[in-house]
């Protein structure tokens, strides 16, 4: 049965969290701002509780939900790579938002480039999106894969075929250069 982009969003605002493809890996996604969602992700991904997952946003000024003010020369950067298969870590060290930097002071922001899920993302707000697997085991490929690692403890799965890209390339920018400390889908 498919399930439609309406179905999805409303259980995605609704705090469900679920497997769909991005545009790098399938995701196990939720929404950001519900603190049941997130908490829902760490335990069905069995996740280190100490370490802050990929976050999914529509547009740049999204971060500004997250208090994040860019400087001029990284928001140049961020135009330039987005939307792409980078994801960016920046500072966001508000207490209101330790339940996702836990403790790090920081983020991984990335907007993707995969119009279907920019849509997505427009009605539903910022995702938490971290690969869907539990930790230590590979992400999962497939929706088969996806269903042997979650089974019913998710509340949808969304089929993108097989997904063959790498996991997205994991960046800092710094006094106005990139740093990479993943390597992954797109060479920066």
């Amino acid at each position: 049965m498919k399930i439609t982009d309406k179905k999805i969003i409303s259980l995605i605002r609704s705090g469900g969290i679920g497997v769909l493809p991005t545009d790098t890996i399938y995701g196990l996604v939720g929404l950001v701002m519900s603190k049941r969602a997130v908490e829902g992700i760490y335990n069905v991904r069995r996740r280190n509780p100490k370490k802050p997952c990929v976050i999914l946003i529509s547009q740049l000024s999204d971060l500004k939900k997250f208090g994040i003010i860019l400087k001029k020369e990284d928001q140049k950067i961020l135009e330039k790579i987005w939307p792409g298969k980078a994801s960016v870590i920046l500072p966001c060290s508000g207490q209101k938002f330790f339940y996702l930097h836990r403790g790090t002071k920081s983020l991984a922001f990335r907007i993707p480039k995969k119009p279907a899920l920019i849509r997505i993302l427009r009605k539903t707000g910022p995702l938490l999106a971290p690969s869907a697997n539990p930790e230590k085991f590979p992400p999962a490929k497939n929706l088969a894969e996806a269903r042997k690692y979650f089974g019913n403890k998710i509340d949808f799965y969304i089929n993108g075929g097989k997904m063959k890209s790498k996991p997205s390339t994991l960046i800092k920018i710094k006094n106005g250069a990139i740093k990479v400390l993943r390597p992954g889908a797109v060479k920066l």
